[in-house]
Order: structure tokens, then sequence, then C-alpha cells
């Protein structure tokens, strides 16, 4: 399946990168060339749009953490917005859904940058 990125820059330091395929081990080299280019440009705040993504995997899963501990030095923050049922699982049974927060909308991601 093909993968589609948009990114976008919202100002006050933050990126938005939505997402939608699957994340796997062909396609997570460029959605971490999509959050390395959000971090170079200054980003501190970065909400990666998943709502489109019906699959992930370990590669995929890095490079989100590869992007925590980017921005984690820096007082950044990674959030992700997920609706899909098994995306949600991988998390959980992970344990990552702890090192994330994962939001059911677009607008509420956005909302949690803002506190």
């Amino acid at each position: 399946m093909e993968l589609n990125i948009q990114s976008e820059r919202i100002g006050g330091g933050v990126a938005v990168i939505t997402v939608a395929g699957e994340l796997d081990l062909y396609t997570a080299p460029r959605l971490k060339e999509n959050l390395l280019a959000a971090l170079e440009d200054g980003a501190l705040k970065i909400v990666i749009d998943m709502a489109g993504v019906h699959f992930i995997d370990s590669s995929a899963l890095g490079v989100l953490i590869g992007g925590v501990k980017r921005l984690k030095p820096k007082g950044g923050r990674l959030v992700l917005v997920s609706v899909d049922e098994n995306v949600n699982w991988i998390f959980q049974i992970t344990g990552l859904n702890s090192v994330f927060d994962i939001y059911s909308s677009h607008e509420d991601a956005l909302r949690s940058m803002a506190d």
C-alpha cells in the first residue's frame, strides 16, 4: 500500500505530519525524513496524525520513539492521533501508550499543544 505524508507548520513551534497508509519497514524512512525536517525547521511540538494509518510495525515505532528522544532534551513534545483499533492495540501491547499521548482527533491533539 502506498504511503501519503503531508507536513505542515502551524506556527508557534508546532508542526503537523499527517500520514495515511501503512507504516512499515519500507515506508518508515519517509516518516523519519519528514520528522527530521520538522525538527530541523525548529518545531518543538509535533503532532503525527495517523488517523489514516491502519498498520504499523516496529520500524515505524522506532521512528516515533526516536522523535521523542530528540525532542525531550529540548523541552519538546510529540503527540499522536490514532483512531484505528489495531494500531492502538499495538501501542497498548508494547506499552508505548504510556510513552505517547494518543488522541482520537486532530483537533484534540492540537489543543493539547496549547497547554
